[in-house]
């Protein structure tokens, strides 16, 4: 059997799900583990589905768009990523126009709070005028979860992170205040799969809430309860997750994130 890390098992799920001549946007994180599930994961899935089933997949981070994937930089400050070698720039105040415009097909997501509706919050922990934490503010994940075709959230899973209703909605999933999709309008396809530490969700369950679509090897479904902040919708006889073949990590190692820079945390 091939041996693989559970960061380069989320990779070669989240790259089944993307498909040829589409184009995802990928955020920024902040370092750490945050950067490997907004950065890191994205950046290695897109790589691999080019190299295996979607020569034409296509990646924008920030104002960049197509960056050479064959040379990633060693660290991820402005300086390196304005100076990527890549096929086309935007403008700093153009670069969320391809959500409007609906140039968006995969949205790359991550936060601190998800809720069993797909609501994502980075904004704050508690209160908003009083906050027990205040977090990075919005970014782009309005646009994300409004315009993008599909959005894809990666993140660890624990109580912590899957509560029941996130105390700021920064960006709207299935429903949101009582209210779904539809009757806020929303263009975007909203959240499809959940990929975490524990297996792959969608929100195919009833009332578009989160279920499990596969549990990665070893993990029961009372684990995956364990740690969630909500009943988790898990069917009958759930699937293992898609394994990573010998070529695919043979892929990440050698070719992709050689310098284990993308997977490190």
């Amino acid at each position: 059997m091939t041996e693989y890390t559970l960061n380069e098992l989320m990779a070669v799920n989240v790259a089944r799900q993307l498909h040829d001549d589409e184009m995802g946007f990928i955020g920024v994180g902040t370092g750490g583990r945050a950067f490997t599930v907004a950065v890191g994961l994205p950046i290695v899935a897109a790589r691999l589905a080019q190299l295996t089933h979607a020569p034409n997949f296509t990646i924008q981070i920030g104002t960049i768009i197509s960056p050479d994937l064959e040379n990633i930089p060693k660290v991820f400050t402005e300086n390196h990523i304005t100076t990527w070698p890549t096929m086309a720039r935007v403008r700093a105040d153009d670069n969320l126009d391809m959500f409007v415009k609906g140039k968006v097909d995969v949205g790359f997501v991550s936060g601190p709070q998800i809720d069993q509706y797909g609501n994502i919050n980075i904004t704050v922990i508690g209160d908003y005028k009083k906050p027990k934490v205040r977090l990075v503010g919005c970014l782009a994940l309005p646009e994300h979860l409004a315009f993008a075709r599909r959005a894809f959230v990666i993140t660890d899973h624990n109580a912590r992170t899957f509560v029941e209703n996130v105390h700021f909605v920064t960006g709207v999933g299935w429903q949101a205040n009582g209210k779904s999709r539809e009757e806020y309008n929303l263009p975007g396809g909203g959240p499809v799969y959940v990929f975490t530490d524990l297996g792959v969700f969608d929100f195919n369950g009833e009332g578009h809430r989160m279920q499990a679509l596969t549990l990665h090897p070893g993990v029961t479904p009372d684990m995956v309860q364990e740690k969630t902040g909500f009943p988790v919708i898990i069917p009958p006889n759930v699937p293992t997750s898609i394994l990573p073949t010998e070529e695919e990590i043979e892929l990440i190692r050698t070719k992709i994130d050689p310098e284990n820079i993308l997977l490190k945390y």
